[in-house]
Formats: structure tokens, sequence, C-alpha cells
């Protein structure tokens, strides 16, 4: 890939990463002191990037500069999970490929808030590590606890979260229809 190649997918990056974290130009031009049309510019491709506006974008999102140029990867097999923020609930995602079976590790902090049940396409399964999850599924209203399971078609209307008691980590893994994930206690016996 040329020099020019990877300058230009940095605009369109910029603003996936912004859009991403529900951040407003005007917003982030507050936390970084680079004029609105300087943003929209670099985010249109119409100004050439420069570390010196990097930089500052970089630091307002609270990640590395390899992200905002798009760095290739050094080979590492440790997924380095980089969280996204989305209507309060941090998602770490664990898996690197698109489309197919996803994992991720989500904290909720404590809060209330009304279930507002949804459904989409799609697999889910859900498994606590700590504090404790409130799932709303069609017509359960159950709490999973640590070590404990949950798996739904999500096209039943569902929603999860806090119990409003305190936060709440867990790990989520979601796949197309028909991609069920099973969890056995013990193994079987023949």
């Amino acid at each position: 890939m040329s020099t020019d190649d990877v300058l230009a997918a940095v605009g369109p990056r910029l603003r996936r990463i912004r859009k991403e974290r529900e951040v407003t130009l005007a917003a982030l031009s507050e936390s970084t002191g680079i004029s609105v049309s300087t943003l929209s510019r670099l985010e249109s491709g119409l100004r050439r990037p420069s570390l010196e506006l990097l930089l500052p974008i970089a630091q307002a999102h609270q990640v590395p500069l390899d992200e905002l140029v798009g760095a290739p990867p050094v080979g590492d097999p440790r997924v380095r999970a980089k969280p996204i923020v989305r209507h309060g609930r941090t998602h770490w995602p664990l898996t690197r490929q698109p489309g197919g079976l996803q994992a991720f590790k989500v904290f909720e902090p404590q809060r209330s808030l009304d279930p507002d049940p949804r459904t989409h396409e799609g697999y889910e399964w859900l498994y606590v590590l700590s504090g404790r999850l409130r799932l709303v599924l069609g017509e359960h209203d159950v709490v999973l606890g640590p070590g404990e399971a949950a798996e739904f078609d999500t096209r039943v209307p569902h929603w999860f979260g806090s119990t409003g008691e305190g936060p709440v980590e867990f790990l989520s893994l979601f796949g197309p229809q028909g991609e069920r994930m099973h969890v056995r206690a013990r193994p079987s016996r023949p």
C-alpha cells in the first residue's frame, strides 16, 4: 500500500472513530483546539493529515496513533482490544474479523434503566463475569449472577443491562442466526 493510499484512508477512519464515540465535530474541536472546518476537511480527505493534527485527535479519542493511520498489525497473536463506548456501555471487541461470530467483553455501569426490548437477526450468548445482569427476554425477566449464562434467538424481543444495584461485567458472543453456542458444566459421559 502506497503512502498516498494510507493517507487517503485516514479521513474515513477519523469519521468512523468519531461517530462510534458519538462525538460531534464541535465537541471534538473544543477538546482538541482544532477548528471544526479543519476537522471536517480532514475527515472528507480535503486536508492532508499531519502529526500535529493527528496527535490531539488520538489523545481526545484515547486511541493509539496507529489506529488513526491504520498501521498494519505486527504479528502479535494477542487480541489488543480497543474499548468502544456506546450509550454509556463499554465494549471490548475480542474478535478481529468482520462478520460471522463476534465476541465482546462488556462493562455496564451501575444505573437504572427502563427495559426497551428490541429484535434483530442473530443469536446471542451472555456469560456474567461479575455483578448482576438483568435480562428481559420475551415474557421472561431474570437476573443472572457471576458464572451464569444465557443464550437466545435475537428475533425474540430482548434487553439486558445493570440491575441498578451495581455495575456488571459480562461476555457477549453474537453470531448469525443458527450459530448456537453451548456450555456444559461437566463433560458428557458415554
